[in-house]
This record gives C-alpha cells, structure tokens and sequence, in this order.
C-alpha cells in the first residue's frame, strides 16, 4: 500500500510537473509570437513582438496599482503617466483628460501611449528630450492639422509607428520621420494630401486613410511610397479607382464608396496586387469591363454587397471571391475558366454567392470540371 501510494504521488507529481512545463512552453510560445490588441487601431490589428520587448499596448487603467509602481520604481516619471518596471521605455499616459503632452518626458522614453485624451497640437518643444521615440499613439485625440509643428515629428528619427486615428486632421502631415513603417490616419477629415509628405518614406509599408474625405489622388501625392504593401482607402469619396498608386501595393481596399466604373486600366500596374476589396460600392455588372481583374497575382476578390446582375470575369488563378448581396440570377462557368481540360480550370477554393437570385439548382451540370479545386461554396 506503502508502495502504491509512493508511485501514485511520484505519478501525480510527474503529471503536474509535465502540465507546468507545458504551460510554461505555451506561455513562451504565446510570448514569442505576436499579440492582437483589443483596441482599436485604424481596423488592422496591431502586432506586438514580445521578443523585442515591445510593451502591451492595453491601457494599464484598472490593471495596476500606479501608487506601488511609482514608490518602487526608481526611474522617473511624469505625473500624469503610469510607467511599468516590467517596459522601462513605456509611458502610459492614455485616458487622462490631456489637453497637452505632458512635459520632462524621460529621454528613455520609446513607446508614448496618449490615446483618449483630448489633445489638440503637437509641440516639438515637448518631444524635444526624446531621441529613441518608436511609437507614438495619439488616437481618439482632437488633433488638428494647423496645430501640428511639423519639426516635432520630423525630428524623430528613430519614429517607426505613427497612430493618429479618430482626430481632426483635415490633411496628411507635409513632414514626417523618414524611417516611419507604419502610419495610421483612419477616421479623421482628410481631404487632401500635404505635397511631398511621403517623398522620403520609402519605409512605409502600411498607409490607412480609411473614413476620411479623400476624392482624388494626383500624380505625386504617394510619391516617394516604394515599400507599400498595404493601402487602406475605403469609406472616402472616390467615385472611381484613383490613379497614380504605389505600383508596390498588395492589398488595396476601396470598399464603401461610389465607384460608377471599373475601366479596363483600373488597375493596371499592380504587378503584387493580392487583396482587393470593392464592397458596399454601387458596382452595376455593365459598369465593370470585362478584362478589369485580368491579372493572374490576385489571390482575394471582394464584391460583396454591389448590385451585380452577372458574375465577371475572374483570372482562373484566382483563390477567393465573394459576391453575396448582390442581384445574381445565374452562373456563367466562363466567368472562372475560358476552356476546360486536364490543367485548364479555376483555382478557387471559396467561393460565396449567397443573398443572390439564383439557387443551387442552377448550376450547371459541369461546373466541378471547372471549379474542382473548389473547397467551400455559398449558394
């Protein structure tokens, strides 16, 4: 019995340490990887490299008891901010009431949470101490663009992220950090672009301007923007494609404005576009030229809520589309694969028609000869 209850304890003991380390082994890999903030940061989701000691980007309200950090931190730190001794380069400084930056930032200072506050400008005199800023986050703030001092974000060379969502600017800043990656823009009252902002960002691999004023681009406006990947321009006031974009774009999404056309050049020149998303634009079937998606590297078509009467015509390499909510009545099989044979079909794996006119019964008999890769599909 002795025995017994010696290899039971030694099992239950072996068992817990197994399950500790593989917590531990989940909680390391969960560190390693990158996080998804619950916050909101323009519509694309903020990652965050725990491995490079990047802070949470979480507000500390309500998570830590600022009087204890403070008694016990012996680095300084303004009043109105919370700094944690676990990001030493961290201020928190968000859900304030701010009417200002708060000034004697410390010069270790490189991730500068002010989101939800209610500041209007943007002093180079305040950032002046801060050499090593990374990130800077000022969403849900009333910033203006003529209270802005250009050289206050001009200066900061090191400035990788620029967060400046749901404010007041009414145009793009005309001088920004030329080593900047990112720049969040969305939900604020831009209408135009300062000439030559983006003439030296040839960093930037991320550009939302989504929910603004934007009617047009000119040639010149993105100049400078070699290194885009992702361009976010939906619900502005395009009533057609724009012109004169980063040929360098990937994932270009226009969804919710007033698209009358999709000419035959729309998109002419995008050699890596893979994305693009053209939802909840009034698009009519005879408003869109046949040859417009007549590029082999798109992997995502989204035409989903539009007033579609046909299904158009989509290059066979073409991964993913959505049509749902649109006006389909039927199901023209050329509209995936000009011909059929034994390496002639459509690559599509997902493939939505549902909240149409048209029902599963109408398809034809030899729809899987041409969709026969074809994983999911909504009818």
């Amino acid at each position: 019995m002795l025995i017994f209850s010696r290899i039971t304890y030694l099992t239950v003991s072996m068992a817990l340490l197994y399950c500790v380390v593989l917590v531990l082994l989940c909680v390391f890999d969960s560190a390693s990887a990158t996080v998804i903030a619950d916050m909101d940061y323009g519509g694309v989701p903020l990652w965050i490299n725990r491995l490079l000691g990047e802070p949470s980007v979480l507000s500390l309200q309500g998570r830590m008891d600022p009087i204890w950090f403070r008694a016990n931190n012996p680095q300084a730190c303004p009043q109105q901010c919370d700094c944690p001794i676990q990001w030493p380069t961290a201020l928190y400084c968000d859900h304030r009431g701010l009417a200002d930056i708060p000034d004697s930032l410390p010069d270790r200072t490189q991730y500068l949470f002010l989101q939800r506050n209610n500041i209007s400008s943007l002093s180079s005199t305040l950032l002046a101490n801060i050499t090593d800023l990374r990130w800077l986050i000022l969403d849900h703030n009333q910033l203006q663009s003529d209270k802005l001092d250009q050289a206050a974000l001009q200066n900061q060379s090191q400035l990788c992220y620029i967060f400046a969502n749901h404010n007041h600017l009414t145009s793009v800043p005309s001088t920004l950090p030329a080593g900047l990656k990112q720049l969040r823009l969305a939900h604020n009252k831009i209408s135009s672009i300062s000439p030559g902002a983006f003439q030296n960002l040839h960093n930037l691999t991320l550009l939302l301007l989504q929910g603004n004023r934007l009617q047009t681009i000119t040639d010149g406006d993105l100049k400078g923007l070699v290194s885009l990947k992702q361009l976010d321009l939906n619900g502005n006031l395009f009533s057609s494609v724009p012109r004169h974009l980063p040929p360098s774009v990937q994932q270009l999404y226009l969804s919710n404005n007033t698209l009358t056309e999709l000419d035959e050049d729309s998109f002419v020149g995008f050699l890596n576009l893979k994305y693009l998303r053209l939802s909840h634009c009034g698009l009519k079937s005879r408003s869109i030229h046949p040859k417009v998606f007549n590029f082999s590297s798109l992997v995502e078509l989204d035409l989903s809520y539009n007033k579609l009467t046909t299904v158009p015509t989509v290059p066979t390499t073409l991964q993913y589309l959505y049509l749902e909510a649109n006006e389909i009545q039927g199901f023209n099989l050329t509209s995936f694969c000009r011909d059929m044979g034994p390496l002639s079909y459509s690559r599509m794996k997902v493939l939505r028609l549902d909240g149409n006119k048209m029902s599963y019964h109408q398809l034809p008999t030899d729809w899987v000869f041409c969709l026969r890769v074809l994983e999911s599909i909504y009818i």
